[in-house]
């Protein structure tokens, strides 16, 4: 299994390193090449050093689909966020509140906690264990978090 998750890793990297490179010279492949290999390296003492480590890439096949429904999640929390403001009498109710985390570890934590804040009209100001401490300015984002759809959502990528 760790095999698979290192050629996953590798290759990965790689594909990155040539998706944002776009040039396919002997140079910068090679640099490409030094890249993943550095990074490689770097995993394996990680590894080595503390058994809970994982690399800070989610090898799930549901990443995709996480990654599209928090799009969807990001441009329809645009659209409210823009119609509160543009309204004669702005539909802001900024408050202060209390999520649980569901995820079990720190790696999944984050990405919970970054995916609050990249929805516009949230904010994780601050991760205690298993709660955060968030900035909602509306009650749709508000009434949205305390649904829990998103934790169940970077819940189901750590499985």
């Amino acid at each position: 299994m760790k095999n698979l998750n290192l050629l996953w890793l590798v290759v990965l990297l790689a594909v990155f390193w040539i998706i944002n490179s776009g040039h396919f010279d002997f140079l910068l492949l090679s640099f490409g090449l030094i890249s993943v290999i550095i990074v490689i390296v770097i995993n394996q003492i990680m590894t080595r050093v503390n058994e809970e480590y994982q690399p800070p890439v989610i090898l799930s096949l549901r990443l995709p689909f996480y990654i599209s429904w928090l799009g969807k999640e990001i441009v329809k929390s645009n659209i409210d966020v823009i119609r509160c403001v543009w309204q004669r009498k702005p539909a802001i109710e900024p408050r202060v509140i209390k999520v649980k985390a569901s995820q079990e570890t720190d790696l999944f934590r984050v990405l919970y906690a970054n995916s609050i804040t990249m929805t516009p009209g949230t904010v994780t100001m601050e991760i205690e264990g298993d709660e955060f401490t968030v900035h909602a300015l509306t009650r749709t984002s508000r009434e949205g978090l305390e649904s829990g759809e998103m934790d169940r959502k970077v819940r189901s990528l750590e499985k």
